[in-house]
Formats: structure tokens, C-alpha cells, sequence
């Protein structure tokens, strides 16, 4: 299903057709899918090049390693995340690895790495979608995060289902209109609040 977004400006057809859908089908993410996932990641810009991203993955098919994950999620959102063929948790390492001082970029810079996967994901024909709904204090126990790394959100990635394979409660979900702040509510010219040039 596609959602083009309706934007003021041209964009380009990957950026204005990734959305968040919650209809995963039952096809793998192949390997050499991942692959490029994590080369997307790979590559993104960071503050000093530290890369404070740390992923961990866990597939459908990965047993105890996918209950564990699934486990920390919250249960409105593993009604549909379940569905996903892959489940990654995006933690942030808090310090810089060169002098041990504070990162205050590391949220910043693990955003960017996952909009770089969503965006190749997109161009592969995968879904992506992002979620806060889990508790990151179980996720650390559950999935041994050591101290100094931080859980951030989880993402689903999969296929897509089509509209019809999809319960009714999910279906109803992926059809709603997509929207967005008007531009003079998040851009400012000059100063906070100012009108944009």
C-alpha cells in the first residue's frame, strides 16, 4: 500500500513514500537486504565519527534471542511488531570512546544512522517502523546492555502485507490519512518563532 505524503514542496519519491505502516507479511528479510541495512547505518555522519550507535537484531525465526525482545515491548505494539520479520534495538553509547566525556550528540547521531536504514529500507521495498513503546530497563536486563549505553527505540522491519491479509484492527490503522506540522510551525527565520524568509 502506498501513502504518498502530500507535501508544499517536491520531494524526492523515497522520502515522500516512507511512512510508518504496521502490516509486516510473512516473507524474511533477505540477508543481503540486511546487509545493506546495516550499511546504511554504517555510513551515516556523526559528531567525531564515533558512531555511538549499537544495534541488536532478532529475527522471527531467532527463538529465545526474539522471546527476550519481544518481551520489553509493550503489548499495543506487539499486536503488530510480532508480525515483523525483524526486530533491532538502537542503543546509544552515552560517552566518547576517545576521551570518555559526555556525548550529548549520541541521540542525534543514532537518529540519523536509522533514518539512513529507514530510507534504504524504503528503497528495497521493505517497511520500516520506529517505536517507543518498550521498556528500556527490561531490555537492558533481557538483552545484557552494559552500563554506558542507552536503549533508544526499536524498530520493525519486514515486507509489507497486502491491505487484505491484514486483521481488521491493522487495516483500519495503515489506511489512515498521513499528516504533518505546516512548515511555519517548525521552521523559523532568524530567531524562535520568527517568519520564515
Amino acid at each position: 500500500m502506498k501513502k504518498t505524503a502530500e507535501t508544499a514542496h517536491p520531494l524526492h519519491p523515497l522520502l515522500a513514500e516512507r511512512w510508518s505502516p504496521v502490516g509486516f507479511g510473512e516473507e524474511p528479510v533477505a540477508a543481503e537486504q540486511l546487509g545493506s541495512l546495516l550499511e546504511a547505518a554504517r555510513w551515516a555522519p556523526s559528531s567525531y565519527n564515533e558512531q555511538p550507535w549499537r544495534l541488536i537484531l532478532a529475527r522471527r525465526s531467532d527463538g529465545e534471542a526474539r522471546e527476550a525482545m519481544e518481551a520489553a515491548i509493550v503489548p499495543a505494539n506487539l499486536t503488530w511488531c510480532a508480525l515483523a520479520d525483524l526486530l533491532i534495538l538502537v542503543c546509544a553509547r552515552q560517552a566518547f570512546a576517545r576521551n570518555g566525556k559526555p556525548n550529548r550528540h549520541a541521540a542525534y547521531d543514532c537518529g540519523q544512522a536509522i533514518a539512513m536504514m529507514s530510507v534504504q529500507a524504503q528503497a528495497m521495498g521493505l517497511i520500516t517502523h520506529q517505536m517507543a513503546g518498550f521498556d528500556p530497563q527490561r531490555a537492558r536486563e533481557l538483552l545484557a546492555i552494559p552500563e554506558g549505553f542507552e536503549p533508544l527505540t526499536l524498530i520493525a522491519v519486514g515486507h509489507p502485507a497486502a491491505a487484505e491479509d491484514l486483521p481488521e484492527a491493522l487495516r483500519g490503522r495503515d489506511r489512515a490519512p498521513r499528516s504533518r506540522r505546516a512548515l511555519a510551525e517548525i521552521a523559523f527565520g532568524g530567531r524562535f518563532g520568527g517568519a520564515l524568509p
